[in-house]
């Protein structure tokens, strides 16, 4: 079976590697195109381009601006393939591209679906407070992650969860899972079921400002919003130090429901902690990055703290 695999991202990447690792034949790959990076501007590839180069021989490389421009459809076709595989690959696929393998296009989704379609799901998925997610394998149409499924692949979410280890956890069950529903390809012994699309939700991208954080929110409101988008792009505030406005971007709390006050306000303690009142319960930061700083720990930043400068989050 000749499949072609399409993805762009660090997980796209290893669960292109997983299937290298179980003998699957790619016979070749497309990702998006080189972009420049730092300060230097050099074009840095992907990483599912990287795991293509790195195999002996190297798989071919396609890297179009638009997978469904005209120019490249001769391209894709020229392989033949029985099947795509797509994987996080940040472009939506028209018709004629998924029309052309025998076998279909499939997708593999990082939620339980039809809940969380999207661009975002994993992010989504925590900082509303789920204790379950999953994988999903699905045909393509072309309405977004609407078609018929294949397999799905339950992953619980701890109270403390990152977006980051839950990103890991959901793609080396998508590597396990999406060997199976391949193997089941080769079998022809593939089976699918419709979705209950009343039943969808949406999980768009997340921008930096839907990662601001609004202390009058509950503590565990914000907590999740912080595991939900850490380690990228980061939940962040601006707070005042000794007069000047800085932003703090906080990387790990932990919730308190038996303390409180006003909203923003630090609270006292007898220990190095870093206490935020919010509109419900408190919060406790364990690590932050100050602008222009490395992330430390919080107990860093109060031991390093001048005496005679005040930290108010009330702005």
């Amino acid at each position: 079976m000749k499949i072609v695999y399409f993805g762009t991202p660090q997980f796209a990447a290893d669960i292109l590697q997983h299937l290298l690792n179980h003998k699957i034949c790619i016979c070749a790959v497309v990702t998006k195109p080189d972009r420049p990076k730092g300060r230097s501007s050099d074009l840095v590839p992907t990483p599912v381009k990287r795991i293509a180069q790195l195999q002996n021989p190297p798989l071919p490389v396609h890297q179009p601006a638009l997978v469904s421009a005209p120019e490249f459809a001769e391209i894709l076709q020229a392989y033949q393939a029985d099947l795509f595989v797509v994987v996080a690959y940040g472009e939506i696929i028209k018709q004629h591209v998924l029309d052309m393998p025998s076998k279909g296009c499939i997708n593999v989704h990082a939620s339980l679906l039809p809940k969380y379609r999207g661009a975002a799901p994993i992010q989504h998925s925590i900082i509303n407070g789920e204790n379950e997610t999953g994988i999903t394998i699905m045909y393509m149409v072309r309405k977004m992650d609407a078609g018929d499924i294949i397999k799905m692949v339950k992953v619980p979410i701890g109270p403390n969860t990152t977006y980051g280890e839950l990103e890991r956890l959901l793609c080396e069950a998508g590597g396990k899972a999406l060997v199976e529903v391949l193997d089941q390809f080769e079998q022809g012994s593939v089976e699918h079921v419709e979705q209950d699309h009343s039943q969808a939700t949406f999980a768009p991208k997340i921008e930096l400002e839907d990662c601001e954080i609004n202390w009058s929110s509950s503590a565990k409101t914000i907590h999740n919003l912080v595991r939900g988008v850490y380690p990228h792009p980061g939940a962040w505030c601006y707070v005042d130090i000794g007069g000047q406005k800085k932003r703090l971007k906080i990387n790990s709390t932990l919730p308190l429901a038996d303390q409180g006050g006003p909203a923003g306000t630090l609270l006292p303690t007898d220990n190095e902690e870093l206490i935020v009142a919010c509109g419900q319960g408190a919060l406790r930061i364990l690590e932050l990055q100050l602008e222009g700083k490395k992330a430390m720990l919080a107990e860093e930043l109060i031991r390093g703290f001048p005496k005679d400068k005040k930290m108010d989050f009330r702005i």
